[in-house]
């Protein structure tokens, strides 16, 4: 499913700095596996699933996601992947929060280009039941917990039915019990076949993954 090759990545504050946040990273993600990666802040972790997820670039290596080379791609190209095959999941939610929870999940079907608007509904209808929140479908974001609100971003993601879900310390802001109802999801979502990719900085999740990688200085050390 996902396959890097040699990747790097530097960026540039300023004459001369130079950070190398990648260092000749290879890695491979097999379709439906559950992986963790760790690493302290600045290890280059975040920047790793950000190129997984298409919204960065590498500046050398190469790329396979699902067998297409991204590197080269034109940015509607890349929309495109990232919106088909890839749903994010992020640590602060991301939500629109004077929104309702429906219309949250309609932007990503707006943006896809695919779905017509008679059919929202069930789309929707089916992200909701997948998180266990049928129910709260006309809710206002203010009005949910963070778990709840969690759950929300996570039926977000899975609105387009990607095969990819890449979550940033999904549960960074959460507290232990509710953290643990957010990893039953995410292993109950990877059972059903999807594969699986998460930052987190807590060896209590990443226990849970089938498999962990630790980054140091931009290398994968474990």
């Amino acid at each position: 499913m996902i396959e890097l090759k040699d990747i790097t990545k530097k960026y540039y504050k300023g004459t001369p700095a130079e950070i190398t946040a990648l260092d000749n990273v290879n890695l491979t993600v097999q379709d439906g596996e559950m992986l963790a990666i760790v690493g302290s802040s600045g290890s280059g972790k975040s920047t790793l699933l950000n190129i997984i997820g298409c919204l960065d670039i590498p500046d050398s290596g190469e790329y396979l996601l699902d067998g297409e080379r991204i590197i080269g791609l034109k940015q509607n190209r890349l929309a495109e992947l990232r919106s088909q095959k890839i749903g994010f999941v992020l640590q602060e939610f991301g939500l629109m929060l004077d929104r309702s929870i429906f219309h949250n999940l309609t932007y990503p079907l707006i943006f896809s280009g695919k779905v017509s608007t008679k059919d929202y509904k069930e789309k929707i209808g089916k992200a909701l039941g997948a998180v266990g929140l049928s129910s709260r479908v006309n809710s206002k974001c203010t009005e949910l917990s963070g778990g709840q609100k969690q759950r929300v971003a996570i039926a977000r993601a899975l609105i387009n039915e990607p095969s990819v879900l890449l979550a940033d310390e999904p549960t960074g802001a959460l507290d232990s019990k509710i953290s643990a109802e957010i990893m039953e999801l995410f292993k109950s979502l990877n059972e059903q076949g999807r594969t699986v990719v998460i930052v987190t900085h807590d060896p209590k999740v990443a226990e849970q993954c089938g498999r962990i990688i630790e980054i140091s200085d931009g290398k994968i050390v474990l």
